[in-house]
């Protein structure tokens, strides 16, 4: 029996569950918080830690027209794998595929004239024009163009390289540094900085298809800032921007991940007994232990040692003591679930269970890096796809 197969039959030491369905309806309520726009749906870092392919291809049958990736590789992954509609991808540095993504119609970020300048040469290689959009940095302070001189040399530089044939600016867009807090000065600010940069960029001759500046909190609060197009991240995976502006029922939005495992071990042991390194964590009296086969190489936050909340048959348990490299311990109470029992350490809580913000919050963390950071010693599990058995596990390399 090979790997796959055996993955498909054994039960799973610990398995990501996404549910496919959830993020199908979640594009349909991100759609509809923005009727007037696009739906962009960002899959970088392998669509937030649930399988770029799949999670693409799912956003798409429900209505996103743009796919969103942060490297050109993890764009080119998608095209790889047969997906063809608009993907734009907008983390360069100097040396970048440039060829490679104009051969594969890719839509290429421009924050700068180093980057002009190689995607220009690369379309002169290539013998086709590059789709460009330009990137302005109207007050993140990252990625993007500044106002004044350097905005003007750079649509001046792309306008002539478009009347080359070399480009074809497809796009103008920016980034908020605060949408997640409503009210923040700062967003009147850039939403006025991107007006004035992108009108400029129009009276000089540009004709861009997308105007963005939308990320998922600016979808769901500021309908101002739609525009042609909204990029939706971790809201497309049911994960709220930030639980001070709504959960993710408040905006009609489910969890697309169930993180679970099974018990390796439950034992005895008497009061007074130290539990995993340090013994930051001893028993107050004679208890039940058990031993969670997922660690820090799979994702679980160290910082969550001692506070980590998980379900174990129908109650909420607490890491107790270190999470290790790769198992943790819970403190069963004198309850004696069988070897094999599930622990659900998150999903979406219809069952009682944590959330990844209740896990962000144990770590001091967001739920965005929760869902991320979980590793690949973890198999995702698809559920609610139309396209393949339930709950098949996904033996594809997603990226």
């Amino acid at each position: 029996m090979n790997e796959t197969a055996a993955l498909r039959t054994a039960p799973l030491r610990a398995r990501a569950e996404i549910d496919l369905a959830a993020l199908r309806a979640n594009v349909r309520t991100l759609r509809a918080h923005a009727p007037g726009a696009a739906l962009m749906a960002v899959v970088k870092s392998d669509a937030y830690g649930h399988g770029a392919v799949r999670c693409a291809r799912a956003a798409v049958e429900a209505g996103a027209t743009w796919l969103g990736t942060a490297t050109p590789e993890e764009a080119l992954v998608l095209r790889a794998a047969g997906l063809t509609g608009r993907v734009m991808c907008w983390l360069w540095t100097p040396g970048g595929p440039w060829r490679e993504a104009i051969e594969a119609d890719l839509d290429v970020s421009v924050s700068g004239m180093w980057a002009l300048k190689e995607v220009t040469a690369a379309a002169r290689r290539a013998g086709r024009p590059a789709r460009v959009q330009l990137k302005a940095d109207t007050g993140l302070g990252r990625g993007g163009c500044q106002p004044g001189e350097d905005w003007a040399e750079l649509v001046g530089e792309a306008l002539r390289a478009e009347d080359e044939g070399l480009v074809r600016v497809t796009g103008l867009w920016s980034h908020f540094a605060c949408a997640d807090e409503p009210g923040h000065p700062s967003i009147a600010a850039q939403l006025a900085a991107f007006r004035e940069m992108t009108a400029y960029a129009e009276q000089r001759g540009v004709r861009p298809e997308v105007r963005h500046i939308a990320n998922s909190p600016a979808t769901l609060t500021l309908p101002d800032s739609h525009f042609d197009l909204v990029r939706t991240g971790i809201a497309l995976y049911g994960v709220s921007p930030n639980p001070e502006i709504g959960t993710p029922a408040d905006f009609g939005l489910r969890p697309v991940m169930t993180l679970s495992a099974s018990l390796a071990l439950v034992k005895h042991v008497p009061g007074g007994h130290g539990v995993s390194y340090g013994h930051r964590y001893v028993t107050p009296g004679e208890t039940t232990l058990g031993l969670v086969p997922l660690g820090y190489a799979d994702g679980i936050p160290r910082h969550a040692s001692s506070a980590g909340p998980v379900l174990v048959e129908g109650k909420w348990r607490t890491v107790a003591g270190r999470v290790a490299m790769d198992q943790f311990v819970v403190d069963l109470g004198g309850d004696e679930p069988e070897p094999g029992t599930e622990a659900v350490l998150f999903g979406p809580g219809d069952r009682g269970e944590p959330t990844a913000e209740d896990w962000a919050q144990a770590a001091g963390t967001i739920a965005y890096e929760i869902v991320t950071r979980i590793g690949t010693r973890v198999p995702r599990v698809y559920v609610g796809d139309a396209h393949v058995s339930h709950e098949q596990v996904n033996d594809e390399q997603d990226g």
